[in-house]
């Protein structure tokens, strides 16, 4: 695969707002050394929205000259802060074997690292296959007639989804609603407006969640995620097919303890197909 040269080929002006965040510049004399820069459309509290560094870390890979196969893991530990402004990325392969790949993965501002990735890519062959996990048990109530979540005063990334919140509205955003007494969450969602989705866009719906601990706790606290894993449950083909419908969206917290929470997710077609499943550990402050 030929890694495509954007300063040669620059996005169109009706280019998605999703494809301009993660646009990157390959360096002509370092082919491991991609330049961007983080976009005021994705952007949280604090710098870039989680899931949109992930994917961009992973569009390093996926633009590469020596990628080889389609991504199966992807874990990203953000090191500190990601500062609003340019960035520089390192993605290098440190092992390729016959059918699996392994990438090493550095996000870098003013000469300090700010982001660490690994990621697992591999050529897939057709075997026997299942689903052991069950699809999450839904109110009979189509996509299209859930209640949308506000996003008046949230940040940028939140208005770059349509999210219909099924269950587990953070408190603070939906008050008349009682506390549910857990951190589980589902919710419907897509990018918005509508584009087709590939694995850099899954990455970051991945991390389209709110803290469990909004969930939980009915309130708004610090936090942020520390480390995330995405497994990949599909190939390229899947999702082309999948196109820009809705997906399913399942969250929920294992064990809150002392500044840190984990966090499980789960990501479907409306038809019952298993996209990604992912972990994070948060940290939080109370």
């Amino acid at each position: 695969m030929t890694a495509m040269n954007l300063s040669e080929a620059p996005l169109s002006a009706a280019a998605h707002p999703f494809d301009e965040a993660v646009q990157l510049r390959r360096d002509d004399a370092q082919p491991d050394l991609f330049h961007g820069g983080t976009s005021a459309a994705y952007g949280n509290m604090v710098g870039p929205f989680g899931g949109i560094t992930a994917a961009v870390l992973l569009q390093a890979v996926m633009q590469h000259p020596q990628r080889i196969g389609e991504p199966l893991s992807l874990t990203v530990n953000f090191a500190a802060p990601v500062a609003d402004g340019e960035f520089q990325i390192i993605a290098g392969a440190v092992r390729t074997n016959r059918s699996t790949q392994h990438w090493s993965i550095e996000m870098k501002q003013q000469g300090e690292t700010v982001t660490l990735a690994t990621a697992l890519f591999a050529t897939r062959r057709e075997t026997w296959s299942a689903t052991d996990a069950s699809f999450p048990l839904l109110p009979d109530q189509p996509a299209n007639q859930t209640a949308a979540m506000p996003v008046h005063r949230l940040p940028a990334w939140v208005q770059r989804y349509d999210i219909q919140v099924i269950r587990g509205m953070p408190g603070f955003m939906a008050p008349e609603q009682p506390p549910s007494g857990d951190s589980v969450s589902m919710q419907w969602i897509r990018d918005e407006p509508r584009r087709a989705l590939d694995f850099c866009a899954l990455t970051a719906i991945c991390d389209a969640f709110f803290p469990r601990v909004f969930v939980r706790r009915q309130e708004q606290v610090p936090a942020g995620t520390v480390s995330m894993t995405i497994y990949f449950h599909a190939d390229s083909a899947m999702l082309a097919a999948h196109g820009a419908q809705e997906l399913l969206g399942y969250a929920r917290a294992s064990r809150f303890y002392n500044n840190y929470f984990d966090q499980s997710a789960e990501i479907w077609t409306p038809s019952g197909n298993l996209l990604a499943t992912t972990t994070q550990v948060v940290y939080f402050k109370q």
